[in-house]
């Protein structure tokens, strides 16, 4: 973040911004975090104060506009400024404060997103569109445009006050109230070690790897009950698709351009491996995803039902086949519905976000050992081939 007061007018700055400083200061470019890059050239401010300060957040970005905009003295309105391409209005204003602050998503009031080879670069605008006042025949102001970036390194985590970023380190751990921590990690193509990049081109496969932290209890059996990709961590959000579904089918792999499959046999019983083949959403600029998926256990010495299953769909015998139990038991993937007598697929409504993540858990009545979790890996940037990222740096005034 920079400090709206310490610019030299007209002028294009470079600013660090770390969650845990202060507004006011500034940090050496060497640091791994964000950094803002707004131009107020068009702002022409004829007064010594910035008009325009910016936070660049793990999820979010952060404007907050002085009134007095072009340093004359004249306030302008707040329903004349708006933030991006979709005009998004400010979230915090009042017609007694001197400042607007505008608060949206990265992936928010239609702002771009660049991928360069060391940065992610999300790119938006702050407009003032004045209304004529009094005589409509004359005007007193000009409209303005001030671009805004939030560059964030790719090499490097992001932290705020001990809460992980959205984009890094490109997995999610959550634990249950008796200490069951699940994970999702994307693994490299040998499965030997976690993919250090999120950046992906069509055709290539994403290797995934759930487990759970079985210490201090019995043995238990993972399962991974769906996956769903989504443009923002939220999974209800839309567009979406499923590609795992119905209690552990991969779905996914009945597709005649898709091979993706579930990994057998498994590492070990708290671990279960599936390969996906890249994909993105049609007609979606932004070439990212996220995965949320929902884990959950059973006792290693549970027999696999339709409830607790990993099916894949095996083209060659046009049959479902599970990882471990018998063939049976993945039927209901090609009916699209599976169950157990007596048993419903939630028996608690989810709770709300916690923490940035959704977490479920059937009750103790049902097995005091059956957790579940909802655990989130993204954003992954998905590129075509025909993509060409372009790196655009600007350069100090």
């Amino acid at each position: 973040a920079y400090n709206p007061w310490d610019f030299i007018r007209g002028e294009v700055e470079l600013w660090r911004y770390e969650g845990d400083s202060s507004l006011g200061q500034s940090h050496a470019l060497s640091q791994p975090s964000p950094w803002a890059w707004v131009d107020i050239s068009q702002l022409r401010a004829a007064a010594p104060l910035h008009p325009v300060a910016v936070q660049c957040q793990e999820a979010q970005v952060v404007v907050t506009v002085h009134r007095d905009l072009f340093g004359t003295g004249r306030l302008v309105r707040a329903a004349e400024l708006t933030l991006g391409s979709a005009a998004c209005l400010p979230a915090v204003w009042s017609g007694a404060e001197t400042t607007v602050t505008f608060m949206a998503g990265l992936h928010e009031c239609g702002s771009t997103l660049q991928v360069t080879p060391d940065a992610l670069v999300y790119s938006m605008t702050l407009n003032y569109k004045p209304v004529p006042a009094g005589n409509p025949v004359i005007i007193r102001t000009s409209p303005a445009v001030v671009p805004i970036e939030c560059h964030y390194p790719r090499r490097d985590n992001v932290s705020s006050n001990g809460v992980k970023p959205t984009w890094a380190p490109f997995r999610s751990t959550l634990s249950s109230e008796e200490k069951l921590s699940f994970s999702l990690h994307l693994m490299n193509d040998d499965w030997s070690a976690e993919r250090a990049s999120t950046l992906f081109q069509l055709g290539e496969v994403l290797h995934f790897q759930a487990g759970v932290d079985t210490e201090n209890h019995a043995p238990l059996r993972l399962f991974v009950d769906n996956c769903v990709a989504t443009l923002t961590p939220d999974r209800s959000s839309s567009p979406q698709y499923a590609f795992i579904d119905f209690s552990g089918c991969l779905v996914d792999g009945q597709l005649d351009d898709a091979t993706s499959t579930f990994i057998t046999p498994r590492p070990r019983q708290d671990v279960l491996q599936f390969a996906v083949d890249a994909f993105k959403f049609a007609g979606d600029s932004s070439n990212l995803i996220y995965i949320t998926c929902h884990l959950k256990v059973s006792l290693a010495d549970q027999a696999p039902d339709p409830l607790n299953k990993a099916c894949s769909f095996d083209k060659a015998s046009n049959l479902w086949a599970p990882v471990e139990g018998t063939q049976d038991i993945c039927s209901c993937c090609e009916m699209r519905s599976c169950s157990l007598a007596g048993h419903s697929r939630w028996l608690h409504a989810p709770s709300q976000w916690q923490g940035g993540r959704v977490r479920r858990e059937l009750p103790s009545q049902l097995d005091p050992l059956m957790k579940e979790a909802d655990v989130v890996v993204g954003p992954l940037f998905i590129h075509s081939w025909q993509d060409h990222p372009v790196r655009r740096v600007p350069s100090r005034g």
